[in-house]
């Protein structure tokens, strides 16, 4: 009777249970259909491996697409503007008094001060148009001294001009040198009663003797100014035209030609470099200009480095004179 009595109670536990889930599950469904309970969010369903993506939806990007963060355009900065390198420019006054010759070798040109102005007396070396072995030599104007007109400076260094000579020239003043081009269309000056025929282009500057102790200085100016002639032919290609780069690139490549034309008649060049050295001075102070930037100070990139002082040293000067 007793064991009859707990499975009784048993089975009585067993439905109460099965018939509270039952009632619990269909007020829940009452509840969600008529809004009295909010339903749980819907589980999205997840993509099929390989299946495209649906209509509308944002396609995966790849790193370094434009736009994204692994875009280089997108996180590096843009690269600042250059700015031309400014060299010095020589004083006029510089080679007032100096004989200079041509390539270091021949030939005689003297600048002096006449007045307000500047006059000039020059000897231009040739060979005879009757015997091209044999060398001449032609003073203009007689050996007088011929008055030089200031053409300004529109190649950034001091221009001045005898246009009214029997062999126009222009001389265009760099440190310690002259730099001469005919005004007329030919190369050559040709004096028919001397019978001789003179060719003044080129660089007019002192002799060899005086410049091979002085190698190392125009060594270390030789960098300076090749640097900074590479420097304004890139500024001058970052701020030209697509169309406009090749002429530029084309007109550096010419420079180089035409230095090498020019001072590899100068009188031992390679033993101090001092041609090169003027020549590309000259350069880099037309590009300057053409930059629009004034050469009456050097830029920090173009000044020489200033000497250190030496440290003071307390105590007696052994090399100091006895008092």
């Amino acid at each position: 009777m007793r064991l009859f009595r707990v499975l009784l109670l048993s089975t009585a536990a067993v439905t109460g249970s099965v018939t509270h889930a039952t009632d619990a599950a269909a007020q829940s469904f009452f509840e969600e259909l008529f809004g009295l309970k909010p339903s749980k969010p819907p589980v999205p369903p997840r993509p099929i491996p390989g299946a495209p993506p649906p209509p509308g939806s944002p396609g995966p990007t790849a790193p370094g697409e434009p736009g994204q963060p692994g875009d280089p355009a997108a996180e590096a900065p843009r690269p600042a503007p250059l700015r031309p390198v400014v060299l010095k420019a020589p004083a006029e006054d510089n080679v007032i008094g100096h004989e200079l010759m041509l390539n270091g070798l021949t030939g005689s040109l003297k600048m002096e001060r006449a007045g307000g102005g500047t006059s000039l007396r020059i000897t231009l070396p040739g060979t005879k148009v009757s015997q091209p072995t044999e060398t001449c030599k032609v003073p203009l104007n007689g050996g007088a001294p011929i008055t030089l007109a200031s053409a300004g400076r529109p190649d950034g260094v001091a221009r001045l001009e005898a246009a009214a000579a029997e062999c126009p020239l222009r001389f265009e003043v760099l440190e310690g040198s002259v730099l001469v081009t005919p005004l007329g269309g030919s190369p050559v000056c040709t004096f028919s009663a001397q019978d001789c025929s003179t060719t003044p282009f080129g660089l007019w500057g002192p002799a060899a003797s005086s410049l091979i102790p002085r190698s190392a200085e125009f060594d270390s100016a030789r960098g300076n100014a090749d640097k900074a002639v590479r420097e304004n032919y890139k500024v001058m290609t970052q701020r030209a035209r697509a169309q406009d780069v090749r002429p530029i690139v084309t007109e550096q490549a010419a420079f180089s030609s035409e230095r090498e034309q020019v001072c590899r008649t100068y009188a031992r060049e390679g033993a101090h470099g001092f041609c090169h050295v003027r020549f590309s001075e000259a350069r880099a102070l037309a590009l300057a200009a053409r930059l629009g930037v004034s050469s009456a100070a050097p830029s920090a990139a173009a000044a020489p480095p200033r000497p250190r002082r030496k440290p003071q040293v307390e105590g007696t000067n052994p090399d100091a004179p006895p008092e």
